[in-house]
């Protein structure tokens, strides 16, 4: 059993473990529901939307590497509140980071939170960031936002969780080279009794 809180649980069988990477998953998740997206927003999009339609998850679980402001290389983060942050229309009259003409809130607010972690804002987009600047969030990934999305429109239960693997400074690529091998044992610690 996944138990995310003192309430909540689910069966490993009915739940969806979404990965960008194969080194985030690493071999701790080969004989589960395991889905590697590739990097990005529209292929985390495509790849979950089909794993959706062809397994019908009960809890959908996105683990992966990200940057982190104010965290520990190494620390776990439960991401619940998520920001699209390279959707820039400020030059139509749109706040920052708000997606036209749609009833999207700027910051989409989905996912289950594990008592014992810290909770972060995740920050999504296509570029991997070496300055960060934006206070609006505090994890920096590229997949997770459209991942939240989906869950919340198909009526799924989300989580969210990211190995901070960087501070997305300038020795960002660096340390997640490194860091991103390690991801994998750091989510068995934390989802599983021994189960698997």
């Amino acid at each position: 059993m996944i138990k995310i809180n003192n309430e909540i649980s689910f069966s490993i069988q009915d739940t969806l473990f979404v990965f960008a990477l194969g080194s985030e998953a690493g071999k701790v998740f080969d004989h589960i529901n395991k889905l590697i997206t590739g990097i990005g927003k529209v292929n985390a999009a495509i790849e979950l939307t089909k794993a959706i339609q062809k397994n019908k998850p009960k809890l959908i679980i996105n683990l992966g590497s990200a940057g982190g402001i104010g965290f520990h290389k190494g620390e776990i983060i439960c991401c619940t509140q998520f920001i699209q942050r390279d959707m820039d229309a400020r030059g139509l009259g749109f706040k920052k980071f708000e997606t036209p003409l749609s009833d999207i809130p700027i910051i989409l607010e989905n996912g289950l939170k594990m008592d014992s972690l810290k909770e972060g804002i995740c920050g999504s987009g296509d570029s991997f960031e070496t300055n960060h600047i934006n206070t609006e969030y505090n994890v920096i990934d590229m997949e997770a936002y459209p991942l939240a999305l989906i869950a919340r429109q198909e009526n799924i239960p989300f989580l969210c969780l990211k190995y901070i693997s960087d501070d997305a400074g300038s020795d960002a690529a660096d340390d997640w080279s490194v860091q991103v091998h390690l991801a994998s044992e750091a989510f068995r610690k934390i989802l599983f009794n021994d189960e698997i």
